[in-house]
């Protein structure tokens, strides 16, 4: 691999577009190709639109738990269920009981998601030009299986889910983990996909550019939250082949 570039300040992107220029749309987007090394994918909201299934999970939850699903609800995006629920009841804070009710989502409420537009164009480009990707999620791997199983998600080499690292996001560890299990420096140029601002937040703490998608909040939410770039969906997210003289990966970016 080609020396990397040492990261820019977090008030700027990593990356600098091969364009001088981006292009306009003429719906007011613009574009630009950016070099990277690998993509690291968040799972909920990002790959998966999985919003109505996770406000019945927690609905269910809550009734178990003596709460009102919209206190849980109005915290817990983003954030791993072992931490929302040491919040309400810590006997049930443990990951044999998380990963199961987490892993009955995609088979009781599978019906109420489906894959985000694009994602599943985008790992498919990934997988058949060979571009190295990872999920970090909050989730489990037994979420992570459910999901990938019920909408044909393709399988990444490698992931990082919840009770993989002591701390959820905004805590960067699961990013680095990723890039790490993936085989790149620490400095490598590495894009994250996401769509809360923990994970927004995370990224950046990593030392990753990060895409935001509009698909769980608002753009000025992920706008604070230090996103470089604001997009609907991952249709906005489109690999442009390899760069010859880096070796890094054309990623051209609708924002």
């Amino acid at each position: 691999m080609s020396s990397v570039v040492q990261p820019a300040p977090s008030t700027a992107p990593v990356s600098t577009p091969l364009s001088d220029e981006p292009s306009s749309e003429a719906d007011g987007t613009a574009e630009s190709t950016y070099l990277f090394d690998a993509l690291l994918f968040d799972m909920d909201g990002t790959l998966v639109d999985s919003t109505a299934a996770i406000v019945k999970h927690w609905e269910k939850i809550g009734k178990e738990l003596g709460v009102d699903p919209k206190l849980i609800l109005a915290t817990s995006h983003g954030r791993r269920s072992i931490d929302t629920l040491r919040v309400y009841d810590a006997t049930k804070a443990n990951w044999d009981y998380v990963s199961h009710i987490e892993g009955c989502i995609p088979a009781d409420f599978g019906q109420d998601a489906q894959a985000i537009e694009g994602a599943h164009e985008l790992l498919q480009c990934c997988d058949a030009m060979g571009v190295p990707w990872a999920v970090v999620t909050s989730g489990t791997r037994a979420l992570v299986e459910g999901w990938s199983n019920v909408l044909s998600l393709p399988r990444p080499r490698c992931s990082v889910v919840a009770e993989e690292v002591e701390h959820g996001k905004p805590d960067p560890a699961g990013y680095r983990l990723a890039r790490s299990q993936l085989g790149l420096a620490a400095d490598a140029r590495t894009l994250v996909l996401e769509d809360s601002p923990a994970g927004i937040q995370a990224g950046k703490a990593a030392g990753c550019d990060v895409v935001a998608l509009t698909t769980t909040h608002a753009a000025e939410e992920v706008a604070q939250s230090g996103a470089d770039w604001i997009v609907s969906d991952l249709r906005d997210v489109i690999l442009r082949g390899r760069d010859a003289s880096t070796g890094r990966w054309r990623v051209q970016i609708r924002a």
